[in-house]
């Protein structure tokens, strides 16, 4: 038997060691873990001392994880994992659900998966929940490191092994100013708008994925004036006429529509799916369990209230009306 744990003083330095990589520097751990910067600092000589290799390299203000350090993250990730499962596991055998519920999610579902969140914690008032918001390339960079119980996207990365299931439509809408000429016009066409000046998603971004995808199939280009990688931002760059966009529906529902107006455009909404994504090899703990069967069951009732009557977003019939 391998006799480093012996070494390894306490698996408060593992918790150390995990806050420093995923903050990136000694001070954001620190703050993280309600802990003194000397305290940190002092934890991490012990366990760089104990393993006998250096974990890191100081780089300006960040620290870059060598390759035995990356390996000591990996394994300290695995025992507290362990450590979590068997918590859930005996609280599950008191019958009580406890523990934590992680949840990554891409920017656009932070305006539902909170409504997803409350009855399930309602259901069980045990669970304590890590909601982690991101870009696509954050959220990716989490699920390939295991950071949590499941990811939300409405397009799945490619490339890896993953497991996912999709739980609701992602209907994507064209909008622009409420006082647009188009807005007040119930048949467009993407002809109609393709000279307007557009408001694209950063790439990378599982909208623009979507929209690119549809145009390709389309065989049609828009005027793209600005990439803009905020949600919020394109809903007021839209506002004060910067040109028109495509977002979910989801975010303008529950985001507002303030001062917007729905396009209906012939072809759209553009129809996408959102996602529950993990890794294949994962293990899912009593709690990630509780939520995947939650959300089988109920998690479309619960969300049926935010899914907004499709008609109002379809273009009429063409008349020849305009």
């Amino acid at each position: 038997m391998s006799r480093l744990h012996a070494r390894v003083g306490t698996l408060r330095q593992l918790e150390i060691l995990l806050a420093v990589h995923e903050a990136g520097t000694v001070t954001g751990a620190a703050e993280t873990l309600h802990l003194t910067q000397p305290t940190v600092s002092m934890q991490l000589r012990k366990l760089v001392d104990a393993m006998g290799m250096p974990l890191y390299q100081q780089q300006g203000r960040k620290l870059r994880f060598t390759d035995a350090g990356l390996a000591a993250v990996a394994s300290a990730r695995r025992v507290m994992e362990e450590f979590e499962h068997l918590d859930m596991t005996l609280a599950d055998l008191r019958g009580l659900k406890a523990g934590t519920l992680r949840l990554a999610v891409v920017t656009t579902a932070k305006y539902f998966v909170p409504h997803l969140l409350g009855p399930f914690c309602a259901l069980y008032p045990g669970v304590e929940v890590s909601f982690h918001v991101g870009n696509r390339e954050q959220i990716i960079e989490r699920l390939e490191q295991g950071l949590d119980d499941f990811c939300v996207f409405s397009h799945v990365p490619g490339g890896r092994p993953l497991i996912s299931s999709a739980f609701l439509d992602n209907p994507l809408v064209a909008i622009a100013a409420e006082n647009h000429p188009l807005a007040r016009r119930n048949h467009l066409t993407l002809d109609d708008i393709a000279s307007e000046p557009f408001l694209m998603r950063e790439p990378g971004s599982g909208t623009r994925h979507a929209i690119e995808h549809y145009l390709q199939q389309q065989g049609k280009q828009l005027n793209v004036k600005m990439t803009v990688e905020s949600n919020e931002a394109i809903r007021h760059s839209v506002m004060a006429g910067l040109g028109i966009s495509i977002l979910s529906a989801h975010t303008l529902n529950l985001g507002g529509w303030v001062g917007l107006a729905p396009l209906k455009v012939v072809g759209l909404p553009i129809v996408t799916q959102w996602y529950l994504v993990r890794p294949s090899g994962k293990k899912l703990s009593i709690v990630a369990q509780a939520f995947q069967q939650f959300m089988a069951n109920e998690g479309k009732a619960v969300l049926a209230d935010f899914v907004e009557d499709a008609d109002r977003f379809v273009a009429a019939p063409d008349a020849g009306i305009q």
